[in-house]
């Protein structure tokens, strides 16, 4: 970036930002901040106050599947998310819309740690939905990025969980790196993790405790740990690992959540093979406009069409999951190389 443009790109975000985070120096807690932020642009952006209003009339379904449920939410603002085009031709000629320059004018954001903005959705699923961007248009990879993501999660806690969607496999920007964020224990599986009933203990790396849950429906591991190099170098590892083992040059699909306790950080990974289930492809009424990322895999499944709100049942969303998740095989593969 030559020096023009990077001071204008500095001049953007000193005008977008509300806020400046930094763990050394800042007062008041990233969340604090952010929930403030959020209160402010619900008065001072139309749209954003809109997306909000929407939740009011969001519905939820349960759906009891064989070992677990998954609830379904009727959102009709997340259509566009949902249904976006994410191919290359596409993503290529489309503007970003979390590139600073191309936000809406009302957008503001906290500046966190000098790299990224904290963001408010404007069309959340929840009613605490924050986008964290970074400040340059760089393409969606977990693996420069596993240490903010676990600093992330601390600075945000206790109040909120950071969710990460890989670039094949949720992410609506997969050109612009991302995480967001939703209220701690929204998302089902942050409670399913924690059940010791359901837990299993897969395996200890260094400090790093591998679970999976049973009769689950879908892959996942569970990492937790109080030692943040060490469960950054285990997710390393892991990444590296699945990469090898799904023979792809790319970043291995995936999806994860972080939160963080006193006891340390708990990561949820959610192994990929494919982004959306046969359904979402068909035509006519037999199509189904769910695209899982790491909200839906979780156990919130987004249904922004109110027939597949009134119409899945637990077969479609078993098959859904078996379908876009890893085989069983080659995540026991990966967690036996560790």
């Amino acid at each position: 970036m030559n020096e023009a443009i990077q001071s204008a790109q500095v001049t953007l975000i000193q005008a977008r930002s509300s806020a400046v985070f930094d763990a050394q120096s800042s007062l008041s807690s990233l969340s604090e901040l952010s929930l403030q932020l959020l209160e402010e642009q619900k008065k001072s952006w139309p749209q954003l106050a809109q997306g909000y209003a929407s939740l009011s009339s969001v519905k939820l379904r349960e759906i009891r599947c064989d070992g677990f449920s998954v609830f379904l939410q009727y959102n009709p603002g997340r259509i566009v998310s949902t249904g976006a085009k994410v191919d290359e031709k596409t993503i290529r000629e489309r503007a970003c819309f979390l590139c600073v320059p191309n936000l809406p004018p009302p957008q503001k954001a906290i500046l966190y740690r000098g790299e990224f903005l904290v963001l408010c959705n404007p069309a959340p699923i929840f009613h605490q939905h924050l986008t964290i961007s970074h400040i340059n248009h760089i393409p969606q990879a977990i693996e420069p990025f596993v240490q903010t993501l676990l600093d992330l999660a601390r600075d945000m806690s206790p109040r909120f969980t950071v969710f990460y969607n890989g670039p094949r496999c949720g992410a609506s920007a997969p050109d612009h790196m991302h995480f967001q964020t939703n209220p701690t224990g929204m998302i089902p599986v942050e409670n399913e993790a924690a059940d010791d009933a359901r837990r299993a203990l897969k395996k200890k790396v260094n400090a790093v405790s591998l679970w999976s849950l049973e009769r689950y429906g879908r892959q996942v591991t569970i990492f937790e740990s109080d030692n943040k190099e060490n469960l950054q170098t285990v997710l390393l590892s892991v990444i590296a690992t699945l990469r090898k083992a799904t023979r792809s040059t790319e970043e291995p699909m995936m999806n994860m959540l972080c939160s963080y306790r006193s006891s340390g950080w708990r990561v949820i990974l959610f192994p990929r093979r494919r982004h959306r289930p046969d359904v979402y492809f068909k035509e006519g009424e037999e199509k189904v406009l769910i695209s899982p990322a790491a909200v839906d895999i979780g156990g919130l499944v987004i249904t922004p069409v109110e027939k597949d709100f009134n119409t899945v049942d637990a077969t479609m969303i078993q098959d859904i999951f078996e379908e876009v998740s890893l085989e069983r095989g080659n995540i026991e593969e990966v967690i036996a190389s560790l």
